[in-house]
């Protein structure tokens, strides 16, 4: 007992060291839109046709080191600052993954080759696209929970009031991500702790086994990047190391929803979004990951 709790203690640490950089960085670009970004610069650059601004949404993942921790308060400023949220959204799921960062470590862990991490973009892609598309016709609204919206109003009346001054803006940024960090950070800690406490006493050889038809392995990749809960940085180095026991379709399913959907970001977005559209949204992602890494057999 005492060396299984030295193990997820370890694990934990690992988890928690891992992440808490991209957290930072998070919150500190969260802070910068808040305070430097106006409704009106959005409105300039986001295109008003529902497609083009969800391509727009997704592109823009190419720009920000964010793992799937960090995207998440990123995304809910976007919200907050009137970004359409099928465009957030495409934004949140791409990001993770279609960053440079990503993709060189994709293209380092699978031995210097870029088919896996041109295949992790296509799927990612495909994912994010399909799902902002669907959830611009089912969720009219933002999805804010009700105490985000009402942060959102005070917040908004106090710089209106204040017209607050370059110095100012870097003061209220530093306070921001400093207020964002403490409300994001706690999530990292629980979904690290549970997620140590799932790898150290669910036998993870037991999911394996199970993954032995081409359906299987795909939804056991799946479950198994949930739990393992790794930042998108490193997954790749752990994906490469399951090439001999499953196929490209699995591993890339892998790569591509716990990327997307993992227990650390599954808690921050409850904390920022409504239940029914968290759940929703990841129904949704799991359809299309599935479906895509199916039908990639052969590519």
């Amino acid at each position: 007992m005492v060396q299984s709790l030295l193990q997820m203690n370890t694990i934990f640490i690992s988890i928690i060291i891992e992440a808490l950089p991209f957290i930072v960085l998070g919150v500190f670009i969260s802070a910068v839109i808040q305070m430097f970004v106006t409704e009106e610069m959005i409105a300039k650059v986001m295109p008003k046709n529902r497609f083009l601004s969800i391509a727009f949404g997704t592109g823009m993942g190419a720009l920000f080191p964010a793992c799937e921790c960090g995207i998440v308060p990123i995304t809910e400023r976007l919200v907050r600052k009137n970004v359409p949220l099928s465009a957030a959204i495409a934004f949140m799921l791409t990001g993770p993954i279609i960053n440079p960062v990503v993709i060189f470590s994709t293209f380092v862990a699978f031995g210097d080759s870029w088919k896996m991490a041109l295949l992790r973009c296509g799927l990612a892609i495909f994912t994010a696209v399909l799902t902002a598309i669907a959830i611009s016709y089912f969720f009219s609204e933002n999805q804010l929970r009700e105490f985000v919206e009402a942060k959102l109003h005070h917040h908004h009346g106090r710089e209106v009031q204040h017209a607050p001054g370059f110095l100012q803006k870097i003061t209220g940024t530093i306070d921001h991500a400093i207020d964002e960090f403490f409300s994001v950070g706690k999530f990292l800690v629980f979904g690290g702790l549970i997620s140590a406490a799932m790898q150290t006493f669910f036998r993870t050889s037991t999911l394996l086994s199970l993954g032995q038809t081409k359906m299987a392995a795909i939804l056991i990749m799946m479950l198994l990047a949930f739990i393992m809960s790794i930042c998108s940085e490193a997954d790749a180095f752990i994906a490469s190391s399951f090439n001999g026991m499953f196929g490209t379709p699995a591993i890339l399913a892998f790569l591509v929803f716990g990327a997307m959907v993992d227990i650390k970001n599954l808690l921050m977005m409850m904390h920022s979004f409504k239940r029914k559209f968290v759940f929703s949204m990841i129904g949704l992602i799991i359809v299309f990951v599935f479906t895509g890494a199916f039908f990639i057999e052969g590519v």
